[in-house]
């Protein structure tokens, strides 16, 4: 894991160093800023003789900022939200993609560049997510099950309004596990029984949002953590991008994509076997409509 992160972090870094400074927040006013939309995938056979069978898809998204400056303060908020199914005739409808993703900063400056900044956010999914390899299926993880929380401290990097970094050497991981079912299971790290896991730790958060050529824009958020325990080195990270590509007035093409790695969560094998921790990878690519803001 600690080669993926160095290689990792200067492909972000290097991202986020491509386009030039586009100005500051103007004092005093509320900027409203993201992408929502709603995708479709549909596939309809008669008479096949290749095979296949008719399948929908649909997936929901919001991805958006509001920020305010005040005199030295500024104040950042932003929520990234997803949700999506598909329905096919031998599987039936099934979740094929559930987040809720909301961070808060507080940060004050005397250069409206360097930022000493308190930061809270808070991450779950909507609806129970299930393993649909046994039988009967059981779920594996629901609304607050898991839910995670970091609070910290630290300073801010914001040199323009299109990126920004943020470290902290003093932060608070909270996971919550609501489900009686899943916590005496011990999912998601916290002790069977448990429902609840704090570790103290180093955070580290990037996030850039910018149109990189006539309607295409992007928007990537990584976050960072490592505990001060024998796990220090150990980063859990969590990568999301949006890529948005607008075709017309109404119609757009997207590519959303999350990587994981969470040393606290166990992959499985196929028969079931505990496998530890792995990468996780989630991509999804749709056309429907859109609508910046």
């Amino acid at each position: 894991m600690k080669k993926f992160l160095l290689m990792f972090l200067p492909l972000f870094l290097g991202i986020t160093m491509y386009a030039q400074e586009e100005g500051e927040l103007e004092d005093g006013k509320w900027v409203l800023k993201g992408v929502t939309g709603l995708n479709f995938a549909q596939t309809a056979v008669i008479n096949w003789s290749a095979g296949g069978e008719n399948t929908v898809a649909g997936n929901f998204y919001l991805n958006g900022t509001l920020n305010r400056k005040s005199g030295n303060w500024l104040w950042s908020n932003t929520l990234a939200l997803e949700y999506g199914v598909a329905n096919a005739k031998s599987l039936g409808t099934r979740k094929s993609g559930d987040k809720i993703d909301f961070t808060s900063q507080l940060g004050y400056s005397s250069d409206n560049k360097w930022f000493y900044t308190l930061m809270g956010d808070f991450k779950t999914q909507f609806y129970k997510g299930y393993d649909y390899s046994t039988e009967p299926r059981s779920y594996i993880s629901n609304f607050f099950s898991p839910a995670y929380t970091n609070l910290s401290a630290g300073l801010e990097y914001r040199p323009g309004k299109w990126y920004t970094l943020y470290l902290s050497p003093v932060a608070g991981k909270l996971t919550f596990v609501n489900s009686d079912f899943l916590s005496s299971q011990g999912a998601f790290g916290v002790d069977p029984g448990k429902h609840f896991k704090a570790e103290l730790g180093a955070f580290f958060k990037a996030r850039a949002e910018k149109s990189i050529m006539e309607n295409v824009s992007f928007i990537s958020t990584v976050d960072l953590f490592t505990a001060y325990n024998s796990t220090f080195g150990n980063v859990d990270v969590n990568w999301d991008l949006l890529i948005s590509m607008k075709i017309n007035k109404f119609l757009s093409a997207t590519i959303n994509t999350t990587l994981k790695y969470d040393d606290d969560i166990n992959s499985m094998a196929d028969d079931g076997t505990p496998q530890g921790p792995r990468v996780q990878f989630k991509e999804v690519l749709g056309i429907g409509f859109a609508y910046n803001f």
